[in-house]
């Protein structure tokens, strides 16, 4: 990865210290800059340079990193690991720190080991570097789209009356891993009949049923990027109301699609299709932002808005998803992932999602 992009955004220093507290507390930085998704590498550190990097590691994660082709430093216990990072630092004033992923404990801890630093916030510019997508990245998130839209047709055909959601949502996710995901990217959504009124509704023990709607929001994960895939199907026979709120929907996605290109205002993309649903009896029914950005996280950075301010520039990666929620009745989302480019865009998810499905 080049790591130069990172400091053309952090021109105020020219070297940054990325943290993984833990397993749970790692720095999506990390596997930005190393582009290693082996290991878990709790309790390491990068020193990034403009000359160069080092992986600070323990000896659990040393095969990990050493296979990365980075400078490597192994420690023994937490004394060695602070004194590597203070000879690593000996002759830096100003560190970048990526607060957006750090905890407070685990900043107070780099403030005892390297008192005589000033750290700076460089979250925003290490933001900005990730929203752009380079080629190895756009690879590994088309493969991520790829196994995501491939499993839809099995999962389809396993849908049986009287099956729970969590059993879709366990299908979903084998299939996503038996098609070489590494795991789903975020908690799988399987919602059916009412409850798909609720965006970001938990799968549960609820039962399908002829006429239900069933909404599957889901992504794959493939060597740390991520895919975001929503489809809503009806279970049995569509009736004229379901028909209507999921053809809406459509309309609006590709209206909303027709708006990308380089240049264009995420604001304005997102009101292409909200005005579609809004010239409908489903007006306010859109309850959320039409997309988000997606890389090393399924939320990567926010993009298509009513709220925000925010250029659209070729080779971001931005989820396109309309919906229309109706409390007590149900919900219709259609979701696809797009790489921004030059003339418009380029549809990475391939699931079925044109005609409404009626799955028998």
């Amino acid at each position: 990865m080049d790591v130069e992009r990172v400091f053309e955004y952090a021109r105020e220093v020219d070297t940054l210290l990325i943290y993984n507290a833990s397993e749970s507390a790692r720095d999506p930085t990390f596997t930005y800059v190393t582009q290693t998704t082996n290991g878990i590498f709790e309790g390491s550190a990068l020193i990034v340079g403009k000359n160069g990097t080092t992986i600070v590691t323990s000896q659990l994660e040393e095969q990990a990193a050493r296979a990365t082709g980075l400078d490597v430093r192994i420690f023994k216990n937490s004394t060695d690991f602070q004194n590597i990072l203070r000879e690593l630092l000996r002759d830096v004033n100003t560190v970048g720190l990526n607060y957006q992923s750090l905890s407070l404990s685990s900043y107070k801890m780099l403030l005892r080991i390297v008192p005589d630093k000033e750290f700076l916030d460089v979250s925003a510019s290490i933001l900005e570097a990730r929203k752009i997508k380079q080629a190895e990245e756009l690879k590994k998130i088309r493969e991520a789209a790829k196994i995501g839209s491939e499993v839809l047709p099995d999962v389809l055909d396993s849908l049986k009356e009287g099956m729970t959601e969590y059993e879709v949502a366990s299908k979903i996710v084998y299939l996503m891993m038996k098609n070489g995901a590494s795991g789903p990217s975020f908690d799988t959504i399987v919602a059916f009949g009412q409850n798909a009124a609720m965006p970001h509704y938990s799968p549960g023990q609820a039962k399908l049923k002829r006429g239900d709607f069933v909404l599957m929001d889901y992504g794959a994960r493939y060597m740390g990027y991520c895919s975001d895939i929503t489809r809503t199907v009806v279970f049995g026979k569509a009736t004229e109301e379901q028909k209507e709120m999921y053809n809406t929907v459509k309309e609006a996605q590709a209206a909303g699609m027709k708006a990308i290109r380089e240049g264009a205002n995420g604001k304005d993309v997102d009101a292409a299709a909200r005005n579609i649903i809004d010239s409908t009896k489903y007006k306010g029914r859109f309850i959320h932002s039409l997309g988000h950005g997606v890389g090393l996280e399924v939320h990567d950075h926010p993009a298509l808005s009513p709220t925000m301010d925010f250029p659209l520039k070729a080779n971001m990666v931005v989820t396109v998803e309309p919906g229309i929620y109706v409390p007590g009745y149900g919900g219709v989302r259609i979701e696809d992932d797009v790489v921004v480019t030059k003339e418009g865009y380029e549809k990475i998810t391939s699931a079925p999602t044109y005609e409404l499905i009626e799955v028998s």
